[in-house]
């Protein structure tokens, strides 16, 4: 990652309706991955790919994922007086990962806003977008990977590949190839149906975006659902020649939903032995 992007924005502000009625009383980014919860994850990779700064772009009912990077002194000191020495370690690891500051969304309209309404936190560089409900699993962090290969005064998105069917649920990006294998993107679509499809190459949560992105989406007009879209505005950053697709290396899941949720827990679990043996049948776990 490039050191002039220091600050990776999260937008959180959802109301999570797919994983309704939990998320009537629990933020849906705090739903677990095997015993950590699904933010971690994207917090974790960006730390590793050397972001200084989280901007957590929430709204009223969901102070739960502040508090869960804050400090907790009652529980450390419980903690510390039960003799719990490596749990106290764990508590203090997730306190002291990055800094993190929380900015309020006023309205839940699209993505485009959510990223707006974190500008007077951001400033005026360049900085990484992540959404926690995209879990990407690889061994080099998925936005270091967009880092290392955006130029200068240019934006980047996350790209995969994705059946013709599935063209519909995504902003489909379209363009010409570079030597490097990057996509030069002249064309973004919102949720395009299959015939009007001019690629099978999907946008996923992960951004690097220039500062001037912001100005644009002042001015970017509400779209389908009144929403924001940040499509949108990157598709005048792409008129302009400055958007980049990169084709990512990595695991993809789609935490938000009951199947890919249910996926990235099974993932995750076979890499530890003792639950590994559990889902083979090895053991009882009784």
């Amino acid at each position: 990652m490039p050191s002039t992007v220091r600050t990776a924005v999260l937008p959180v502000a959802g109301f999570g309706t797919r994983w309704l009625p939990i998320t009537k009383a629990v933020p849906k980014e705090l739903l677990p991955i095997l015993d950590r919860p699904c933010i971690e994850y994207a917090v974790v990779e960006a730390v590793a790919a050397g972001i200084e700064r989280i901007v957590l772009v929430t709204t009223h009912g969901k102070e739960a994922l502040a508090d869960y990077f804050d400090t907790n002194p009652e529980l450390e000191r419980h903690l510390e007086e039960q003799g719990k020495t490596d749990l106290l370690a764990m508590v203090r690891g997730i306190t002291g990962l990055v800094d993190v500051v929380t900015v309020r969304q006023r309205e839940a309209r699209g993505l485009g806003l959510a990223v707006l309404s974190a500008q007077s936190a951001v400033g005026d560089e360049p900085f990484a977008v992540l959404l926690a409900d995209d879990l990407i699993d690889s061994e080099v962090p998925a936005i270091g990977q967009l880092g290392a290969a955006t130029p200068p005064d240019m934006a980047a998105v996350a790209l995969m590949e994705v059946p013709i069917e599935r063209v519909s649920q995504y902003g489909i990006c379209s363009g010409r190839w570079t030597a490097e294998g990057h996509m030069l993107v002249d064309q973004m679509t919102e949720k395009p149906e299959p015939a009007q499809a001019r690629s099978r190459h999907a946008i996923v949560g992960r951004y690097i975006l220039p500062p001037d992105i912001f100005t644009i989406l002042e001015r970017t007009p509400r779209g389908r659902n009144d929403e924001v879209q940040l499509t949108d505005a990157l598709a005048v950053l792409a008129g302009q020649g400055r958007v980049m697709g990169i084709c990512f290396e990595g695991h993809r899941f789609d935490a938000g939903s009951l199947p890919g949720w249910l996926e990235a827990n099974l993932h995750f679990a076979r890499r530890r032995p003792e639950l590994a043996a559990l889902l083979a049948g090895q053991e009882d776990p009784g």
